[in-house]
């Protein structure tokens, strides 16, 4: 798995502030009106090899949804581009290729409550051309079958199911299009935790029945750690640290790394102080200079604050964004909560 499927490069994407009312009235008056753009992605590159699966992890609000909609190519880039296998996966303001499909965070909300699940997961297939209408409703049966669901739902709508139900549709949707990557954004993250287990259990055994590459986008250590080759820590648009999800969890190099995973709660070791990262995410809008972590960081000297890091190679197939790698030591060592056994 070491030749690149997808590539990332240098991409970055930010978004530029609608003016309001009463800052259009101050522009005509002649007033001062301050526009700030939101760096959401800066500068992110990345590989995936064919058959990985990437684990994307960081705080809300440090734009690992936003560079998961750049490659699956429903957000353009600001600058940078997106190749999979060699090709762009977007140009012009529209997306290229049916071979990157997605699953969102919240399946209710990304399902037309209007249509019929077997309407839904055939949509796309039919508007492309994938499938005939005369087999469509077969291969809506068949999808849903794959995900795990009664054949016999495909006359059924949205409201009719659970939260895990509809999220299956949303799997099965995707699946349909027969893609090569699979964009996961977050895709458990509002279920329960009894019926996150069954989800993941599902990408585990597609993956491996279909040969799936897979984004996996994710605040939850555990289940990134259960399902995931690589890892790649995001913060304030920034990945600060990638390398094989095992060697990260049990080494982290970058001090923001070694703070999140000391900020799970773990099953064994007693009574422990809950240590939450210390400080605040700052604002994307006005970011900190050179290193965006120093103003939280334990181990800031005065280069951090004058001079960016570079993402470097620590040692082969790891990187880290951190003048004092080679000083981050081991976090706690423990299970996480949720690293409990998925079946």
């Amino acid at each position: 798995m070491s030749e690149a499927f997808l590539t990332v490069d240098r991409v970055s994407k930010r978004f530029a502030p609608h003016l309001t009312l009463g800052d259009r009235i101050a522009a005509r008056l002649g007033g001062a009106v301050e526009r700030r753009a939101v760096q959401a992605v800066s500068e992110v590159s990345l590989t995936i090899a064919r058959g990985e699966t990437l684990g994307l992890v960081g705080e809300s609000g440090c734009g690992k949804s936003t560079l998961g909609r750049v490659i699956a190519g429903i957000l353009m880039p600001s600058q940078g581009r997106v190749l999979l296998d060699g090709a762009p996966v977007a140009a012009r303001g529209r997306k290229l290729t049916t071979r990157i499909q997605t699953v969102f965070q919240d399946p209710f909300a990304s399902l037309d409550p209007r249509m019929r699940i077997g309407e839904t997961v055939l949509e796309g297939p039919l508007a492309h051309g994938l499938v005939k209408r005369q087999e469509a409703g077969r291969v809506a049966r068949a999808w849903l079958e794959t995900v795990g669901l009664d054949p016999d739902y495909v006359g059924r709508y949205p409201h009719q199911f659970s939260g895990g139900q509809r999220q299956r549709v949303a799997i099965a949707r995707a699946l349909a299009m027969k893609p090569d990557l699979l964009v996961c954004d977050e895709p458990v993250a509002s279920l329960d935790v009894s019926i996150q287990a069954q989800i993941i259990n599902l990408f585990l055994r597609l993956r491996r029945e279909l040969d799936l590459t897979m984004l996996f986008i994710s605040h939850d250590l555990g289940i990134v750690r259960h399902l995931c080759d690589r890892v790649a820590v995001m913060y304030l648009g920034r990945i600060v640290e990638s390398g094989p999800t095992a060697a990260v969890y049990a080494a982290p190099r970058h001090p923001y790394t070694k703070a999140l995973m000391e900020a799970v709660p773990k099953l064994e070791g007693g009574a422990a102080a809950f240590r939450p990262i210390a400080g605040e995410i700052p604002s994307p809008t006005d970011p900190p200079k050179a290193c965006a972590f120093h103003p939280r960081c334990p181990l800031a000297i005065e280069r951090c604050r004058i001079e960016p890091p570079e993402l470097r190679v620590i040692v082969p197939g790891r990187r880290a964004a951190c003048h004092r790698a080679e000083e981050v030591g081991p976090p706690f060592v423990g299970t996480l909560a949720a690293d409990l056994p998925l079946s």
